[in-house]
């Protein structure tokens, strides 16, 4: 008797629904930095179709490092729009009810988004590395081929090992708690609420954030690191300063990305004392790099620039430096 009403009384704790606080602390006036955001989140839609669409409209840029870029567009498109809508939604219709699925799902999209970008970066800094440092090899190497392989693994590598998060989250069992006090679904926020042992989720989560962002990372940079002994090594000025604007803009967004991810990180160890700047600084993180990346490329590329005058109907007669 004691057994099976023990049992009844656990399923009928299952919560059905999450509900997502918004921005902790500032819960009467978030709508007001929901302004802010949605203006941010547009201009990474427009941008970042901007750029699909030019680079695939414009000939002279069917080349590995502009596939790379439009194939992170999309991937930015995909990040921005995995958290946005739901955010203005709780800001603007106070619609902060999601249920169990909905919020694995975003579990799951959100992760892999952010390990695509961290992938795809990768992926440039390595087409970046075979140019400078191969450069008769490039053409051979770095093709079309190339591009879709190493595009397929990335994609292949990080639906495959970002599925075991929502995964391990659904077998948790969340009982009479189910407000998160974010915006959105993140892995550990949800888990926190289970009323039942997290170690796996927590140690999965760990493992994941070294085997696939700090592995990136730690590749990218030694990327950077033989990219520049190379450059150093050339004995024409002139050489050297192209060597290096030809990756300028790489590298500032691959800085911005890392240390932001870090700024994440250890922000996140203080959240129990100020729980609402991880939180902002996650959104911003999920936002802002799309917004940014397409700006960072136009303001410094060159062909870029001259075709996004020609999509947008701005004239041919575009003086090329």
């Amino acid at each position: 008797m004691d057994i099976s009403q023990t049992i009844t009384n656990s399923s009928r704790l299952q919560v059905s629904e999450f509900i997502l606080m918004g921005f902790p602390g500032i819960h009467e006036w978030q709508h007001w930095l929901s302004l802010p955001l949605a203006l941010i989140y547009l201009l990474a839609l427009g941008a970042n179709l901007l750029i699909v669409i030019t680079i695939h409209h414009e000939l002279n840029l069917h080349q590995p490092i502009y596939q790379f870029l439009s194939i992170l567009a999309v991937v930015d498109i995909g990040l921005a729009t995995t958290i946005m809508p739901k955010i203005l939604a709780i800001s603007w219709f106070d619609a902060k009810a999601i249920s169990l699925p909905e919020c694995f799902a975003q579990i799951y999209a959100i992760n892999s988004f952010m390990a695509m970008e961290s992938g795809i970066f990768l992926c440039m800094a390595v087409d970046r590395y075979i140019a400078i440092c191969y450069p008769l090899q490039y053409s051979s190497t770095v093709n079309e081929a190339f591009v879709i392989k190493v595009t397929l693994s990335m994609v292949l590598r990080n639906c495959l090992l970002t599925m075991p998060l929502p995964v391990l989250a659904a077998q948790r069992h969340y009982c009479s708690k189910n407000e998160i006090d974010h915006c959105l679904c993140s892995n550990l926020g949800v888990t926190s609420l289970a009323c039942d042992d997290i170690s796996i989720n927590r140690f999965y989560h760990l493992s994941l954030a070294w085997v696939m962002v700090g592995s990136d990372m730690g590749l990218v940079f030694a990327s950077y690191g033989l990219i520049i002994r190379s450059v150093l090594r050339l004995n024409s000025a002139e050489a050297t300063s192209k060597a290096l604007n030809t990756c300028s803009s790489h590298l500032i967004l691959i800085l911005f990305f890392y240390t932001a991810i870090i700024v994440v990180s250890v922000t996140h160890l203080a959240g129990r004392k100020v729980p609402f700047i991880p939180v902002v600084l996650n959104v911003l993180h999920s936002v802002i790099p799309p917004a940014l990346n397409p700006m960072v490329y136009a303001l410094r590329t060159q062909e870029l620039r001259v075709g996004f005058r020609r999509v947008l109907g701005l004239g041919d007669n575009v003086v090329r430096k």
